[in-house]
């Protein structure tokens, strides 16, 4: 893809006999938000590792806006694999001051800008040991922010935290990709949570790709719907279509047909069906989450 700036093709690590990562693709577009969901245990913070150059891949093909020179480009790039390193008797402007001098980033002015952005900037003295979860996992993206990096890559950044620190992290990654223009790649099991931020989505299992898609495809899968099923499943169309005008309707693989309008109006379709000879067997209001969709591609519950 012209604007993809991550490119994978057909990636799999083995180490020694288990192969962690199969045949996995994605591609990573510009400016987008990509979620890599998948349990503990899938294969999400090796394929991080990959891009990260901390290990190699056995097979297949890693590129960088669309080239094979990884280094080159991994400087346009920045990590946050597992936890964040965050020196503990420092504190958020040491940290930050620290990691400008081992990088050779000239501007000290980037290093109050970025408190504020991550809303670390009226912590002063406060050393990170005393710090929250929370603000510690932000202090780690902002050590990644620090040489304006065009493309965050990070692992469970939100492992850990309480609700209100997971919405802060989600503000804060948004308003990057919004303001800043930044591509994220962000990886977690937490399902919900990737579902109110990303806007595209590649979802993994035991270190296989199940699906790639976007955020638009996602909520018409999981859109909210009428199923009903009943003694003649065409017949039911016909009536739908005839009888009430609704158009929006797919017949499902299981025999229901789910309906996506008229969505108010569950006992006029039902008694419009039953008036026209048809035997209801199944009517209920329902619509999937994406863990709902994540857990119906799989097949099974995850951890």
């Amino acid at each position: 893809m012209a604007d993809s700036v991550i490119t994978m093709n057909n990636i799999t690590k083995r180490f020694k006999k288990a192969e962690v990562v199969k045949n996995f693709s994605l591609d990573v577009r510009k400016g987008s938000i990509t979620g890599l969901i998948g349990p503990n245990g899938a294969g999400k913070t090796t394929i991080m590792k990959i891009l990260a150059g901390l290990i190699f891949q056995t097979s297949g093909e890693l590129q960088f806006y669309g080239s094979n020179d990884l280094d080159s480009h991994r400087k346009r790039m920045s990590f946050m694999i597992e936890a964040p390193i965050v020196n503990y008797n420092m504190t958020a402007y040491e940290n930050l001051s620290y990691i400008r001098y081992i990088r050779g980033y000239p501007d000290e002015k980037r290093i109050n800008e970025l408190l504020d952005i991550v809303g670390l900037g009226n912590t002063g003295k406060k050393k990170a040991m005393k710090f929250s979860l929370g603000m510690r996992q932000r202090l780690g993206i902002a050590m990644a922010l620090l040489t304006k990096p065009e493309v965050l890559v990070l692992d469970e950044p939100v492992n850990g935290l309480d609700p209100e620190g997971i919405v802060d992290v989600r503000h804060l990654l948004q308003k990057l990709a919004e303001e800043q223009g930044v591509t994220i790649l962000i990886s977690s099991h937490l399902l919900s949570e990737l579902s109110e931020l990303c806007t595209d989505f590649s979802i993994i299992n035991k270190g296989e790709l199940i699906e790639n898609l976007s955020l638009e495809e996602l909520q018409d899968k999981c859109k909210s719907h009428i199923s009903v099923r009943t003694n003649n499943i065409e017949k039911t169309a016909a009536i739908l279509e005839e009888k009430l005008s609704i158009g929006n309707y797919k017949v499902m693989h299981s025999g229901e047909i789910e309906i996506y309008e008229q969505l108010d109006a569950v006992e006029r379709i039902s008694k419009t069906i039953t008036d026209n000879g048809c035997v209801i067997t199944k009517l209920c209001e329902s619509g999937r989450s994406l863990e709902d969709y994540y857990l119906e591609k799989v097949g099974g519950r995850h951890e």
